[in-house]
Formats: C-alpha cells, structure tokens, sequence
C-alpha cells in the first residue's frame, strides 16, 4: 500500500514553529495523572469519591446477619477423606465440632464407613462464606491438626494453606531428610518460624498446614517450598528477623530495604572425581566365563544325584557356619583381653613405677621404722614393764602371778593350772555350793 503525499499547505503549516496556546495542550497531554490508589490514571478510571487513601482494603469486617435475612437459595456442600489413624481421635472431638458448627448453620455428618466428613449448609446459614470456611475445617482435621486449635479457621481474621510437598522431590531419602531439616533439632526451626511468621504450622506426611494471616501464609510457603528445595530456611528466618526490626523504624517504613537484607551467595561443592584408569585398546572379546554347568562338571558334581547334592550342601553350609562362629567368638573374647602395659626402665632412671625414686623410699620406710620403734618404748615405759611379763608359758606361774611379782603386790601366788582341770573345779565348786542351799533352805 503506497504512502499519500502530504499537500505543500499542510507541509509549510507543519514546518511552521508551534504557537503559545499548542504548548499548554502539550504539556497537558503529557502531565501524568495518578488516582486515590497512586496508579496511572487512564481514560477510563471513573471518579471513586469514596476510595481514599485512609481505608484499609486488607481489612475484613465481621459479618451482620442482618445482611442476609433470606438465607441460602441453594443448598452447597463438601466432602472429605481422612486416614484410618484418625478415625478414634475425630469420633471423640466429633461433638466438639458439631456444637462450633451449629451457631453459623451449618452441618456437618461424619461418616465412619467410607472414612469420609461432610459439610453442607442449611436455611438457618446466613454468611455465605461460611461453607468455605467448614470446607477449610475438615480438611485441617484430615490432616492431624488437634481439634481446638483447627476450630480457630471459623473466625475471619484466620485463613489456612495446606502445602504438598511429597511431589517436589521424588527421592525418598532426600525428602526425609530436608522435612526434618525444616523442623530443626527439638522442633527449634519450626518454632522460629512461626515466632517470625505469626502463624500455626505442622508437618504431617507430604503436606504441611498453616494457619495465620494472609501475609504470614505466603511467607511460610515460600519457607516450606524452598527448604524441599534445598534452600535451608535459616536464611529466610534472618531475612524475617531484619525485616521485624526495620518495621519498628517510622522513617524506613516507605523505603526499599534490599540494602538491609543478607545477601547469600550459592556455592557449589565441587565434588572429587575419581580418574578411572584407560584400559589398553585390544581387538578381541573378552574370554567367555564358565557357566554353572560347567563348574559342576569340574568339581564332580553335576555326576551326583539330588541326595548327595543337597548333603553336599548341607556340609558345606556347615563349615561356614563354624568359621563364623569361630570368628564371631573371637570377635566377643577381644573386649576381655587386658591391653598390655608399659613397662618403664627402673634401672636407667633409677625410679619406680610410681614415679618415685628408690631413695626416697628408702628414707620413709627407715623413718617409719623409727617411728614404731619410738612407740613401743612409749607403751613400755609406762607400764613400767616389758611385753614378756604378759606372756603365760606353761609349767611356770600365771601370767597374773608374774605381774603381782614383777608388781610386789603379792609374793603366794597360785601355782599355773591347766583349763580343762579349773573348769572341772569350778563344776565340782557349784555342785556343793547348791546342795549347801538345800540343807539351808529345808525346815528343821
């Protein structure tokens, strides 16, 4: 399609240098305009007297029954499947839940047979939203959040996210590993989490439930999906703990906070390759391995019968269970072995065992010899005797006539007798005695 010439007047006039009054359209048309929200004003935003920079659109005003006095035109209702381990915990909070919601209208049926919990509403159910918020209900209950706690998702100000994480990474053991990693040791993590957060979570199988604020749910699934990710949530947690700082300042309230934010770099690990060696280039296939049949034929077996192959065996099989045990014998019998000692030259560096050097033995035992020798002149010094005179030696005086002698108390003192005669006296003595009593105490 072939361009129209301009005509020569429409030239000249659009050559000519632009008057006063072109300005002021010019600079009209290219003055920006922004509405109450601060966006670009178009042509079709119409005036929202109302819309003013003071109203809180986040905000979520409680619902006035007198909203909908008529009620439900359609019945709606939700269903859903939980696990068979939670079948006895939902029947004892089951009332719990009915009473919660019987005040908003709406019911609810737990059905034990296909393992299944509805909710649906009724004509006394006059917020709207409400089914949506049951729905929510029940499916934190399938998914092991207590009861108390799950019962909170009926207020307004409460939303829930439930996050899957069992199809992010299809290594089980690698899954294992960075759930765990995302509740920490003794659950310190998780509690971080939601210290920074402001919002309830727990891990339960291949899903993860939250319950808080809009903006606190949206920074626990980027936490949760990045910590299966392999992005470990320590960094997100001191981003979170920057930010609740900054927060408190009024003046860095309008400012961008990327300067204020830890900045991680991603290493990678470089990982030891291991050469492998280069085989020599050879022309010909490798020789052909003997095959079963053919190692029966060299060791004579393949000639026996199925008896005498499976006695075989059976022999076989027993002498490697007595090399076992005798290894594992071994194996118990080391703990009991004592280690061996080593022994110190006493010779050489003229010290014992102990550390002590032998004259330094020598002196204490000579002092300690001196000084029982000093006690026992002690003792016999006052007694004023020796030891001697306290010892009985048979055919000689008593041990006690020899201390009366040594004494001077007594010079008559009674011959040594031996025990076993004494005690025959002393029977002899008590016999006569008690017949002396007898003729005593008998009347005249």
């Amino acid at each position: 399609m072939e361009r129209t010439p301009l005509p020569q007047a429409a030239m000249a006039l659009h050559k000519t240098a632009p008057d006063s009054s072109d300005e002021g359209v010019d600079e009209e048309a290219n003055s920006v305009k922004y509405n109450a929200q601060g966006k670009v004003k178009g042509k079709r935003d119409k005036p929202k007297p109302w819309d003013t920079l003071d109203i809180d659109h986040w905000k979520v005003e409680r619902f006035d029954p007198t909203w909908n006095d008529g009620g439900m035109l359609e019945e709606s209702s939700f269903s859903t499947l939980f696990p068979q381990y939670r079948e006895k915990y939902l029947q004892e909070v089951w009332p719990l839940v009915t009473k919660a919601l019987k005040e908003s209208g709406v019911a609810c049926k737990l059905n034990l047979v296909e393992g299944s919990m509805t909710v649906s509403t009724t004509r006394k159910t006059r917020d709207p939203y409400i089914i949506v918020k049951a729905r929510d209900l029940i499916k934190l209950l399938s998914r092991s959040v207590p009861a108390p706690q799950a019962l909170k998702i009926l207020d307004d100000e409460m939303q829930c996210d439930i996050i899957k994480i069992g199809n992010i990474i299809r290594n089980k053991e690698r899954f294992v590993k960075r759930r765990q990693r995302l509740l920490g040791p003794n659950g310190a993590t998780l509690k971080a989490i939601e210290l920074l957060t402001g919002c309830y979570v727990l891990v339960q199988g291949n899903t993860v439930s939250a319950m808080g604020s809009f903006k606190g749910l949206k920074n626990v699934r980027r936490i949760v999906e990045d910590c299966i990710r392999n992005i470990h949530p320590i960094y997100h947690i001191k981003a979170l703990m920057v930010k609740r700082e900054l927060a408190k300042d009024p003046e860095l309230a309008t400012q961008n906070w990327e300067r204020f934010l830890p900045k991680f770099k991603k290493k990678n690990v470089k990982q030891k390759k291991t050469k492998k060696e280069k085989k020599s280039y050879t022309p010909f296939p490798p020789p052909q391995q003997p095959s079963k049949i053919d190692l029966q034929l060299e060791s004579g077996e393949y000639f026996l019968n199925a008896e005498k192959r499976a006695a075989r065996k059976w022999d076989e099989k027993k002498e490697k269970q007595a090399e076992k045990a005798i290894t594992n014998k071994q194996k118990r019998d080391a703990a009991f072995v004592p280690p061996k000692e080593e022994r110190t030259d006493q010779g050489k560096a003229g010290k014992n065992t102990t550390g002590v050097s032998n004259s330094e033995v020598a002196s204490m035992a000579a002092a300690l010899k001196k000084k029982t020798q000093t006690k026992a002149g002690h003792f016999s010094k006052k007694d004023g005797q020796s030891v001697d005179a306290y010892l009985a030696v048979p055919g000689s005086g008593s041990m006690k006539s020899k201390v009366q002698s040594n004494n001077h108390l007594d010079n008559d003192a009674p011959s040594y007798k031996p025990l076993k005669r004494r005690k025959m006296q002393d029977n002899s003595d008590m016999q006569s005695g008690g017949k002396k009593m007898k003729n005593s105490s008998s009347p005249e």
